[in-house]
């Protein structure tokens, strides 16, 4: 397949926040990025846009990001939702998808190729693997919706064999540039485009005595689980005031 209008919908995960470079829009590189790099190779007319926002849930998605991105008239369209929704305390998965069930259809509808993802196995984290459960449910709906409209899953419940310390920033919740690079390389590979993207070495982490662990532990929890848990007590987002980075189709250099 050959693309030459892509258009990437989501949240933090396809916004690329982890992957930092301060020369970009929004001050990170991601996946998306990359992957819009090998598609752009040898084709000036290429376009691309990223209409994901950090911090917002796949209702805010659908409504926020599936119109604007039909009228662009893409060729391809990759999304992904649902993660910070099966964070939430209560979360209704059936209505989830139905939403999702709908937009995918009217995505799928416009004449876009359309990329899905299921949510990491929370299983490797130890903080949040609790939504286990409901994240493996959340995850069959979106194989269904993917099978009903012909879409394209990356699965990512199933890309284990490595280690948070290795593919995740500091904050443990967003990828860092070895996991954006391997997620470019499964949905360019899940596409059976031809690329010259390899893994990226992979920093080598110390293994931490059990006492230096704990309060390693407890550092990011002042650090990044705090203010997360503040943000959902006072109903703020890390999203709040942060615009697309593409918001139209552009070439990518």
């Amino acid at each position: 397949m050959t693309f030459q209008r892509y258009v990437a919908l989501g949240d933090s995960f396809t916004e690329g926040v982890g992957d930092a470079d301060p020369t970009r829009p929004n001050g990170c590189r991601g996946w998306a990025d990359r992957v819009a790099e090998v598609l752009a190779a040898g084709s000036p007319d290429f376009g691309y846009a990223n209409l994901a926002i950090r911090g917002r849930k796949l209702p805010a998605i659908i409504d926020e990001q599936v119109g604007p991105a039909i009228e662009l008239a893409p060729d391809l369209v990759t999304i992904h939702g649902g993660g910070n929704d099966v964070l939430r305390p209560k979360v209704d998965l059936d209505g989830l998808a139905a939403s999702y069930d709908e937009a995918v259809g009217r995505l799928a509808a416009s004449g876009a190729h359309v990329v899905m993802f299921t949510v990491a196995d929370p299983g490797l984290n130890s903080v949040i693997k609790v939504i286990r459960g409901r994240t493996a449910i959340f995850n069959e709906w979106v194989r269904e919706i993917a099978d009903k409209h012909d879409a394209t899953v990356v699965d990512l419940w199933r890309m284990r064999g490595w280690k948070v310390s290795e593919i995740m920033d500091e904050d443990r919740l967003h990828l860092n540039p070895v996991g954006h690079q391997a997620i470019a390389i499964a949905v360019l590979d899940r596409l059976g485009i031809a690329h010259g993207l390899a893994p990226l070495a992979v920093p080598p982490a110390p293994e931490l005595p059990r006492r230096a662990q704990r309060q390693a532990d407890l550092a990011w929890a002042r650090t990044h689980l705090a203010p997360w848990v503040h943000r959902r007590i006072t109903g703020r987002s890390s999203g709040d005031g942060v615009t697309p980075k593409r918001p139209s189709l552009s070439p990518i250099g």
